[in-house]
């Protein structure tokens, strides 16, 4: 089949990504979206379908080998009002991360069949949440050669690794006492142990350079009150981990600074993930951003991504890469340039003949 060089008639790219914007699609509500990407993709030749996890996916071709790009479709609550103004779409999930997911579906569509290969467009659900329930699906359902994960890095940078998280609950309750009483009250419980929890981590990080190595801790939540003749207080400890401490390791570490009676569990963990900055994906992307004259930046993020689920169990060439400043994500003014989303499908529609040898015409 004769690739495609410009844009399908019935489909722009600022459009689709101004419907995406206009349709919400909070963490576990992404279906409408989903509906609307698979018949856009449809209409431009893909394959798609809804798939048992609730991902829109759109194949083209056939081919033995495969390039998966994962993007995700859901969002946090909130955000601005979705406007065109000054040149910028704002929205919530302009950035994070519907930019990169439009910028797939676009390239992936200008590029169409090429012989030999799977063009796979996923976008996921729940990515947003702990459950990461969409890439989690897609583990076992495709063997990519290379994967693109649909994350703002900027137009000129690619992504090569993120940090890995733990997520952990503590709880201490008992019997009510006099506040002029001897002893510490659950709350106190929880914040020595906060204290001793920030020893631990000022001790691994000392002489480590850069925040990407380092441990980061916070306190996401934390409530303490009385109910009936009990006193209680339960707080939730997050921490970002880098690519030499493990989930399981920290927690062994921290859980055994609590004191006696206190309750502490695992919520969630995640471990960190880098990929290898000599792989031909890595070289793919570099020599087509040079090629705009432009420097290509490498970056390691703090928080955490599809990547992680995925790039263990695919062991492929692996980066994250999507239009837009991530110092965005979450805020109440993300917005993204659309000379820049524009700029980011022109970057992808190379990659893509890059990587499978396909030479444009």
């Amino acid at each position: 089949m004769q690739r495609q060089k410009q844009w399908p008639a019935e489909m722009d790219p600022v459009r689709l990504l101004w419907d995406m914007v206009n349709i919400r699609s909070e963490s576990g509500a992404e279906n409408e979206l989903a509906m609307y990407l698979i018949l856009r993709m449809s209409q431009m030749g893909f394959q798609s379908q809804i798939d048992d996890a609730g991902n829109a996916v759109g194949i083209l071709g056939d081919g033995p080998n495969q390039l998966v790009f994962l993007g995700h479709m859901d969002t946090v609550p909130g955000g601005p009002e979705p406007k065109l103004k000054n040149g910028c779409l704002h929205g919530r999930g302009a950035v994070d991360a519907k930019g990169a997911l439009a910028a797939f579906i676009m390239s992936a569509a200008k590029t169409g069949e090429i012989p030999g290969w799977q063009i796979v467009i996923i976008g996921a659900v729940e990515e947003e949440i702990p459950t990461s329930k969409g890439a989690r699906f897609v583990v076992s359902e495709y063997t990519p050669n290379y994967c693109v994960i649909g994350e703002p890095s900027g137009w000129n940078g690619v992504t090569l690794g993120y940090k890995g998280r733990l997520v952990m609950n503590y709880s201490f309750t008992q019997p009510q006492s006099h506040p002029a009483g001897p002893g510490d009250s659950p709350a106190e419980h929880a914040i020595h142990l906060w204290n001793r929890i920030q020893g631990e981590i000022s001790a691994y990080n000392d002489g480590i350079e850069g925040v990407f190595h380092a441990i980061q801790g916070r306190i996401p939540s934390f409530h303490a009150g009385i109910n009936g003749d009990d006193e209680s207080a339960e707080a939730e400890f997050a921490f970002r981990l880098p690519p030499k401490v493990s989930p399981e390791e920290w927690f062994q570490r921290i859980s055994r600074l609590h004191p006696n009676g206190a309750i502490v569990q695992l919520m969630e963990g995640i471990p960190a993930f880098q990929n290898d900055r000599r792989s031909e994906l890595v070289k793919a992307f570099g020599r087509v951003i040079r090629g705009q004259q432009e420097k290509i930046h490498y970056k390691v993020k703090t928080g955490t991504s599809d990547m992680n689920i995925v790039g263990p169990e695919w062991n492929c060439p692996i980066v994250a890469y999507g239009p837009g400043d991530s110092s965005l994500d979450h805020t109440p003014d993300e917005h993204i340039r659309l000379t820049e989303y524009q700029l980011s499908i022109d970057i992808l529609t190379e990659v893509i003949e890059t990587i499978t040898g396909e030479e444009a015409e």
